[in-house]
């Protein structure tokens, strides 16, 4: 069964999820390190926490949408 393409494999799409997190994250942890507002920071605290589990979640994902790719191919 081939991919549409474009699509990627499960994997890699994965990959590409968890850089889109690692760019919010970047973005967040900028952000706190601007602002002196405590209510502010609490706030991009919790962005920052939850950006980090879900990447956690995406890369505890990567091997076993690797290990599908492989059983899809040829």
């Amino acid at each position: 069964m081939s991919e549409p393409e474009g699509l990627g494999s499960q994997a890699e799409q994965a990959l590409e999820r968890a850089e889109s997190l690692l760019a919010r994250l970047e973005a967040a942890r900028q952000r706190l390190e601007t602002t002196e507002d405590v209510e502010a920071a609490t706030k991009v605290l919790s962005e920052l926490a939850e950006i980090a589990r879900q990447i956690e979640a995406e890369l505890a994902e990567a091997p076993r949408r690797a290990e599908e790719d492989a059983r899809e191919e040829p």
